[in-house]
């Protein structure tokens, strides 16, 4: 026995090696942690089961290949992780390493317990030609097969090259450190060759480049270690799987730094920042803004509000006014099927002034993009809470969250502005020969929209039909919310019972 014993003390250690030493020097040279540094970076202290430690392609071969596999526990809820070891080959993945990743995502989703995947690989083992392929294959089905069940979280801290970034990108989230994760399918030589551009492996798949270009990244931070800690921030707003909701908190009132009366200006032309009241009506420092770089014109994120888990959807108009372009559309609306997967409410707050106008728009898909917006509002079923703050003009109102699409309880602000299109504009076309006809056109003119404005774009109007419940005042905001939530928390819906065919 003490031989078997000593055999398996020494396989122990040359797993925990990986590489060898002189890989996980350079591992740190790089201002890298190791695999399964960052394992512990992650999870609660002690609480990591390693499984599939031995498993190697040889003989001779280093147990447990390139990526380590477990389950462990994030602020004492269950977790399965892996974690790919780039002192072994670069971390790139052989069928042996493929099979452990598909293992332990078939204990994710078979016990119910959010998957996190720690990327740091150099892609494809070329070595093993297809077998690796086949891998990827067999991991991508897995992601597919685990969407909306319970919770995918990608980790990029190294390079993603390749067929390799496919599988965070089917994932629900993606964490990039900045200068050292990077995405990409074709490396800066490949670009070159084809299209004759000059890149670098920065520009081309750095972090930066995918939190404010290609939205495929949801957040970035400076340090491996600011970035395990935000994972597990996440996870709050997250339940475990989507048979599942996450429990409520007690929390303390927003500290209120602004009277919600006092934001808005008083030309309604005139931008602000949607912030300020997110943060006036949620729990104190309890938003997690999701993709906050790319598309800024409309905000995503969770929040606690009264100590509910919400997902929050809101206009920028400190950023293109706040309209809805292509860019807009899919994040929004990919955030919205996120929170309908796994039983969070929705909450939006709308000043839009429309779709984004020209050709690039319409060339790009806008009808397209827009409608995945529309049919995400219309689909979810979850609890849907919509304000109106101020505008709200024509197809960008149907489609933020209006009562036609299923919303549970539609709100307004006394400065809503609700009508097919802004006021002025309008005039302008209903009213033309009048204008044009009138002696102080300006004049007639602001008389117009005046009329227009009380006659139509109030939320009075609206309110009187049913589109809107009610009309609230600004101070009545949160609590207005909080007694929503707690009145729909029992809401049993179906997209198939409100349609007859």
């Amino acid at each position: 026995m003490k031989d078997k014993i000593q055999k398996l003390n020494q396989l122990r250690d040359k797993a925990a090696l990986g590489g060898g030493e002189a890989r996980i020097k350079a591992q740190h040279d790089k201002g890298k942690n190791t695999a399964r540094e960052r394992i512990d970076l992650l999870l609660d202290e002690n609480s990591f089961v390693e499984i599939d430690r031995f498993t190697a392609n040889s003989e001779n071969a280093i147990p447990g290949d390139s990526v380590i596999v477990g389950t462990g526990t994030i602020n004492g809820n269950n977790i399965c992780v892996y974690s790919q070891n780039f002192t072994v080959m670069g971390g790139s993945l052989s069928k042996v390493a493929a099979n452990k990743i598909c293992k332990i995502m078939d204990i994710a989703i078979s016990t119910g317990c959010p998957m996190i995947g720690i990327i740091d690989s150099g892609g494809a083992r070329i070595q093993e030609g297809v077998h690796s392929l086949v891998g990827y294959g067999s991991i991508f089905t897995k992601n597919v097969r685990s969407s909306g069940v319970i919770p995918q979280i990608s980790v990029i801290v190294g390079p993603s090259a390749g067929g390799a970034t496919y599988s965070p990108a089917i994932t629900d989230f993606i964490f990039m450190v900045k200068d050292m994760g990077q995405m990409y399918i074709t490396g800066p030589d490949v670009v070159k060759q084809v299209t004759g551009e000059d890149t670098t492996h920065e520009e081309l798949g750095g972090s930066e480049s995918h939190m404010t270009k290609s939205g495929v990244c949801h957040f970035i931070y400076n340090s491996e270690i600011d970035c395990f800690n935000n994972v597990k921030k996440l996870l709050d707003y997250l339940p475990q799987n989507n048979q599942e909701s996450v429990q409520d908190i007690k929390v303390s009132e927003p500290e209120l730094n602004e009277n919600l009366s006092d934001i808005l200006p008083k030309n309604s032309n005139l931008p602000y920042d949607m912030n300020l009241i997110i943060n006036n009506i949620i729990d104190k420092n309890l938003f997690m803004e999701v993709q906050k770089d790319y598309a800024k014109n409309i905000i995503i994120g969770f929040a606690k509000i009264g100590g509910i888990n919400i997902g929050l959807i809101a206009q920028q108009p400190n950023h293109l006014a706040g309209v809805i372009d292509i860019k807009a559309s899919e994040k929004a609306a990919r955030f919205i099927r996120f929170c309908d997967a796994f039983n969070i409410p929705i909450l939006t707050l709308v000043d839009v002034p429309g779709f984004m106008p020209g050709i690039k728009q319409e060339f790009g898909g806008i009808i397209r993009h827009g409608a995945k917006l529309l049919y995400a509002y219309s689909e979810a079923t979850v609890p849907k809470i919509t304000i109106v703050i101020r505008k709200a003009y024509g197809g960008a109102y149907i489609v933020m969250g209006s009562k036609e699409l299923r919303s549970d309880i539609n709100l307004a602000w006394p400065s809503a502005e609700i009508a097919v299109m802004g006021p002025e504009g309008a005039v302008k076309i209903i009213s033309r020969k009048t204008i044009q006809e009138s002696k102080n056109q300006e004049e007639t003119k602001n008389k117009l929209v005046d009329e227009y404005i009380n006659k139509f774009a109030n939320p009075f109007v609206a309110a009187s039909r049913g589109y809107i419940d009610d009309v609230i005042n600004p101070s009545e905001t949160r609590e207005k919310i909080i007694s929503s939530l707690e009145m729909l928390e029992n809401k049993i819906d179906s997209v198939l019972s409100h349609f007859d065919f």
